[in-house]
């Protein structure tokens, strides 16, 4: 459990991804422990919340490189369990019975922002950055797409995830991916304001307030699971082709990958 750590106090529960010296980046060992702790706590009576944050200077910058470096080299079957593990992982926080909280300490990149997006409050500091960086690769945000799409809707999704831009807090709230900014040093002040407000609720009421919000967005965790197979699917796929391998070895080797320009800076 070294790599997420979990404190309950009056409460709420919080989950805080616990690898700083990688930005909280996810590898298979933390998808799995975020997964079987998530269930856990989904079935105990003692927690009201669940607060979701990182170590650090981070919240999490999404897939760790060396699990990027052995799903670059993996065929697509490995791949495609892989992406199911994490898919598992944002089904399972989407849609816990419980009320949950993103205290979005920095930077959510790729998974980390979908995990943002799984939450039902998110509250992030000012200086936090977003982004679905995918398509740098020569990916897409395959796996978290859903959870995001719902979050900020078509017109922006189809901006980022063609992009890759990063954008900052004050955006994210506009777009409707968080729901409060503050300063980090207001953070926790304002994360126990909302664990408040939730605890005023009965705990009855809010799961079944919760999944209503999903049965008038016309999805459950059944919809969801048919749907994940079709994005582990993509991103096995991509992962396996020419450009998903070249955009990750480029990644890997801190170079441009082979379709932009020579000279050109693809962190621009």
């Amino acid at each position: 459990m070294s790599s997420l750590q979990y404190h309950l106090e009056d409460g709420v529960a919080t989950l805080t991804l616990n690898r700083p010296e990688v930005h909280n980046a996810f590898d298979d060992e933390l998808i799995g422990c975020l997964t079987d702790t998530l269930l856990a706590v989904g079935s105990d009576t003692a927690v009201r919340v669940v607060v979701l944050t990182g170590a650090g200077k981070s919240f999490s910058a999404g897939a760790d490189l060396n699990w990027m470096r052995r799903m670059a080299e993996a065929d697509a079957a490995t791949n495609e369990h892989d992406a199911l593990h994490l898919a598992r992982l944002m089904r399972t926080l989407n849609y816990l019975h419980k009320p949950t909280i993103a205290r979005v300490n920095g930077a959510a990149i790729g998974g980390g922002m979908g995990l943002v997006a799984c939450c039902d409050i998110a509250v992030a500091a000012e200086n936090a950055v977003f982004a679905t960086s995918e398509v740098r690769l020569g990916l897409a945000p395959a796996v978290i797409s859903p959870y995001v799409f719902r979050k900020i809707g078509e017109s922006h999704a189809r901006r980022y995830f063609l992009t890759g831009e990063r954008f900052d807090a004050a955006h994210a709230l506009h777009i409707g991916l968080v729901h409060e900014v503050t300063a980090a040093d207001a953070l926790d002040s304002a994360t126990l304001r909302f664990t408040e407000e939730l605890a005023k609720g009965g705990p009855q009421a809010q799961a079944q307030g919760k999944a209503l919000a999903g049965f008038a967005g016309g999805h459950s965790i059944d919809t969801q699971l048919k749907l994940d197979q079709h994005t582990a699917q993509l991103i096995a796929r991509l992962r396996t082709g020419d450009e998903g391998r070249e955009g990750m070895r480029a990644f890997l080797d801190k170079r441009a990958p082979g379709w932009i320009s020579a000279g050109a800076d693809p962190k621009e």
